[in-house]
């Protein structure tokens, strides 16, 4: 075989290449969940910068 001459080294090689594939898929799977949130972020921080500059400007 290709130089895997004890079981534990052939479990190691599969156990990389699903754990590899595992990665891809949650990847995938997970790409754009948050980005909803990043622009609910962006849109109370700009709000809260224009109520602050009100505040100031009444002062």
């Amino acid at each position: 075989m290709i130089g895997i001459s004890d079981s534990w080294i052939l479990l190691a090689y599969l156990l990389c290449a699903l754990s590899t594939i595992a990665c891809v898929v949650y990847g995938v799977i997970n790409w754009n969940k948050g980005a909803k949130s990043e622009s609910d972020d962006f849109q109370e921080e700009s709000d809260w910068k224009k109520k602050e500059s009100e505040i100031e400007e009444s002062l």
